[in-house]
């Protein structure tokens, strides 16, 4: 104790977030900045997480759209197989931004086109063995990396965040 001020550790609850929300209450104590403070996070987490995600797939030569076709074929269970306007369907695009995915996907080896034996004016996209293979190794590693992102949540924590996030998707604008 030689009169000097003891140095203080940071404090490790606080985050950028807390400055900028401090900082705008300071110069306008007149708004409600609470949903800034959660949307600014959910940013934050959506930056990281999605640089992260974009590492695993460029492991397994995908991108993010290549990875959700091969999701979509793949949890639908055998045989793997669906027709285009499915799959737009499924991943919410629009059909011509999904006949670039499936060329790249063909030209790679990992889907494959043929006709719709029922509708001979319509094709069916089918999972190739080497599509299951990079999906199936693409989603181990996904999994692990998404548990590893969320480590610092306990269960009960995961829980109530994906809760209280689904019930922010669900509610109307």
């Amino acid at each position: 104790m030689n009169g000097e001020p003891e140095e203080q550790a940071p404090d490790q609850s606080r985050d950028a977030i807390d400055v900028i929300v401090e900082q705008w209450r300071r110069e306008r104590p007149d708004l409600d900045l609470s949903a800034m403070a959660v949307f600014g996070r959910i940013a934050m987490v959506s930056r990281v997480v999605e640089a992260a995600v974009e590492q695993v797939f460029a492991r397994h030569g995908l991108r993010q759209g290549e990875f959700d076709v091969l999701s979509a074929l793949r949890r639908g269970g055998s045989p793997y197989t669906l027709i285009p306007s499915e799959l737009s369907a499924t991943l919410m695009m629009s059909r011509a931004g999904m006949t670039n995915r499936l060329d790249r996907l063909e030209a790679a080896g990992l889907v494959e086109r043929s006709l719709d034996p029922a509708d001979r004016r319509s094709f069916r996209i089918a999972l190739t063995e080497e599509g299951r293979r990079v999906i199936d190794a693409a989603l181990t590693e996904h999994a692990a990396n998404l548990t590893r992102l969320a480590a610092g949540l306990s269960p009960d924590d995961t829980a109530v965040l994906a809760r209280v996030l689904r019930g922010l998707l669900t509610t109307p604008a």
